[in-house]
């Protein structure tokens, strides 16, 4: 599998060949997972997060299930504050998916209950980021995820 050079700063991952599929660790999760292009992302979103926003690794959730109208869904990555609350919620595409109104649409469902305070999404080649706020509804579109204080 080669591996497609993402808009992230690279970092160290530790990888395995299992029964001829690559695996990649998470760090997150402390296992190794299937590395298909949407992990690639995921897991370059983590290490940018906790490398670059000082974000702990122990503050974050990967393929957390999270219920919507009855149905279980898994967001692919949410950030909490040290108070356990969400405040960064994640979508991660694969590098050849283009980012358009259904995956705004799938994190706005996600985060209906969640109410996380920044929204990102991402193919790895293409951020976007926005604030919300909850009192007056506004959106707010950033360059960036603000770094962890």
């Amino acid at each position: 599998m080669v591996l497609e050079k993402l808009n992230f700063p690279e970092f160290e991952f530790k990888n395995k060949l299992v029964n001829g599929s690559m695996q990649i660790f998470d760090c997150v999760r402390k296992s190794y997972f299937v590395l298909t292009p949407e992990e690639w992302v995921r897991q370059h979103v983590i290490h940018y997060l906790n490398n670059y926003k000082n974000y702990p690794f122990a503050l974050m959730q990967v393929e957390k299930l999270i219920k919507y109208n009855n149905l279980n869904t898994r967001a692919d990555l949410i950030i909490s504050d040290r108070n356990l609350s969400p405040i960064i919620l994640v979508e991660c595409k694969a590098p050849a998916v283009k980012i358009n109104k259904n995956a705004f649409d799938q994190i706005a469902k996600y985060n209906f209950s969640l109410k996380a305070k920044y929204l990102y999404v991402t193919n790895g080649l293409t951020h976007y980021c926005c604030s919300i706020n909850y009192n007056n509804g506004k959106i707010i579109y950033l360059k960036d995820i603000p770094a962890n204080i």
